[in-house]
């Protein structure tokens, strides 16, 4: 249906559609709903929303929920998952049409799911897509600058991300289930969400976790008792414990959480190593300046890959060996040299590569994020337009002890260009290669 529905508006004047959109978009969100069912009635349904972390903390619960003995079903920037099925989201996009959305949701409901997390994004909000869902829990993660041009200004921003939360209240109501708004104390802009009405008010505030980390994982602490993960960095933290803090609502134990925090491997393409050792090679999603200062920091001093497996500790890694882009073209040009900026604090060694270019000119978006760098010689900066020879010589440039951290697409399978081009892409495989071809060549074996 959505696809019939785009293929009608372009045949409609821009003069026309663009006034008319809130009401079309309205229309199609109130008609999906009804034509599907309104599925979202039958279930106890969880929205997270922020800038960072959405697909991380959606997964988190639905594998908490699992663990549970509870059937879910998730929809994220990674996975469309029912119970024990789950197909990769190959759609780039987080938050897909209302049609689809009510599809799903319907198709879940008839599956004998009666738990759905669902990921929600600033521009679903946008395009109504969150509206006739009727949400019980909603989480915010943290709001940080993302999106400016397409809402014009960071508080339109936040003030979309607010939408979900000023009509979350007059949602269907589900007996015994609380319309609950959970929100991570450490923003700043916690209180602009907690204005709205609900039944229960949560805040958790990671920074006052008690937490020991290590090259191996994260031990911390919740409610006295003690949780350890296998994956690294605060960030990472705060996601576990917005989990641990949503399902707690829904009345799952502590004991069940802990046990499904310490199984959780990771997410896909969410600082996922590639391998550990002689030297470590690391893919994640960070495509905002936030994101990508937190990877970076965690990787820089919370990790050298022989601590990985001979010990825990905190030393210096040798050098950090970034590959990055600017995600998307004709779109958040104000942030390609803010995450330059970033990179020259952090890295070792920077090659600048292309990214989503879509009809923009991939040099120039090089070129704007090579602007907030500098003239810094020591950085040893390379300019390679081609990905996968960025990728390559990174990891041809990497010595015992060092890390090569690729960002910007994680586990998307797209490269998006010019007039609606897309071209199969997986940063993890192009790394895996990239490491076989180096042993080939002589290059230090690889212990994983």
């Amino acid at each position: 249906m959505d696809k019939i529905l785009g293929w009608f508006k372009k045949f409609i004047p821009l003069f026309v559609f663009n006034p008319a959109q809130p009401l079309y978009h309205w229309f199609l969100a109130n008609f999906a709903a009804f034509w599907h069912g309104r599925p979202s009635r039958d279930m106890v349904v969880i929205g997270v929303t922020g800038t960072n972390g959405k697909t991380s903390v959606v997964e988190f619960i639905f594998h908490i929920l699992t663990a549970a003995g509870l059937k879910a079903a998730s929809i994220s920037s990674v996975y469309f998952r029912i119970g024990e099925e789950a197909k990769k989201n190959n759609l780039k996009m987080t938050m897909p049409g209302r049609f689809f959305m009510q599809k799903f949701l319907r198709r879940a409901r008839n599956k004998g799911a009666t738990y759905a997390v669902l990921e929600i994004t600033s521009e679903g909000i946008k395009q109504f897509r969150h509206k006739n869902i009727d949400w019980d829990i909603l989480v915010l993660t943290n709001i940080a600058p993302e999106h400016i041009e397409a809402h014009g200004s960071f508080e339109n921003y936040r003030r979309a991300k607010e939408k979900v939360f000023a009509g979350f209240f007059k949602t269907f109501r589900k007996p015994d289930v609380a319309k609950t708004i959970i929100v991570n104390a450490d923003d700043p802009s916690t209180d602009q969400f907690l204005k709205y009405p609900a039944d229960k008010k949560i805040s958790y505030r990671p920074s006052l976790i008690f937490k020991k980390e290590t090259a191996s994982g994260i031990e911390f602490e919740y409610r006295g008792r003690a949780f350890k993960t296998k994956l690294i960095g605060d960030f990472n933290l705060a996601n576990l414990l917005a989990a641990v803090v949503a399902c707690e609502s829904l009345g799952i134990s502590d004991a069940v959480s802990k046990a499904a925090v310490e199984s959780i491997a990771g997410v896909p393409g969410r600082m996922e190593f590639i391998q550990r050792r002689p030297f470590a090679a690391v893919v994640d999603y960070a495509h905002t300046p936030d994101a990508l200062f937190k990877v970076y920091e965690t990787l820089k001093s919370y990790l050298v890959p022989e601590q990985a497996l001979y010990g825990a500790g905190k030393l210096q890694a040798n050098k950090l060996i970034c590959v990055l882009g600017s995600a998307g073209g004709g779109r958040d040009k104000w942030k390609r040299p803010e995450m330059g900026k970033i990179a020259a604090r952090y890295c070792d060694e920077i090659i600048l590569t292309n990214e989503d270019p879509y009809d923009e000119d991939p040099d120039a978006i090089i070129c704007e994020i090579e602007s907030g760098i500098g003239n810094d010689e020591s950085k040893n900066l390379r300019k390679i337009s081609d990905r996968k020879e960025a990728i390559r010589q990174a990891i041809s440039a990497a010595g015992a002890g060092d890390i090569v951290i690729i960002t910007g697409k994680g586990s998307e399978p797209w490269m998006m260009g010019p007039n609606g081009q897309k071209i199969a892409w997986d940063d993890r495989q192009i790394a895996r290669e990239a490491i076989s071809k180096a042993v080939e060549m002589g290059y230090n074996k690889p212990i994983v």
